[in-house]
């Protein structure tokens, strides 16, 4: 029995996980088992959509994606998803097919979006404990700490 060609990738946007199992079909691409077609509301399906748009759909012809996705808010998710697809389509291209199409494809998307197939880093900072903000103490610490006059730092 002939080994299926798969590969796994994911792809993140804070606390949104995605994961995209792509493998050599007929150019499903499915989130949660249905269609990228029917992802609401509309302007984040084109977000979804983005690396087809701009890889073409006859680099994803030859092969199925079933993306699974967990955490976050919608926003967050389709990110994740976006990036979870571009990631994939490298990586299959890489095992896959040849070396000087993953390096065209790649380009192209660094050349659009680098967090098609970088995770932004960035996380929410916790509040602090006595304070009421992240970073900036009250007036009243302010004062109490400094008796009113902040000291200059150069």
């Amino acid at each position: 029995m002939a080994a299926v060609e798969s590969v796994q990738c994911f792809g993140r946007k804070k606390t949104a996980v995605a994961v995209c199992h792509c493998k050599r079909g007929r150019g499903l691409i499915k989130i949660n088992g249905c269609p990228i077609e029917l992802v609401e509301p509309e302007i984040l399906r084109y977000k979804a959509f983005e690396p087809v748009l701009l890889l073409g759909r006859n680099r994803f012809a030859g092969v199925d994606m079933r993306i699974r996705v967990r955490g976050g808010g919608h926003t967050s998710q389709i990110y994740a998803i976006r990036q979870a697809i571009a990631k994939a389509l490298v990586a299959f291209y890489q095992k896959f097919v040849d070396e000087q199409s993953k390096k065209e494809i790649r380009d192209i998307l660094v050349r659009y979006d680098r967090t098609l197939l970088v995770a932004d880093p960035r996380r929410c900072e916790p509040k602090k404990f006595g304070e009421w903000r992240l970073r900036r103490l009250s007036a009243e610490l302010e004062i109490f700490y400094f008796g009113g006059i902040m000291p200059m730092s150069f």
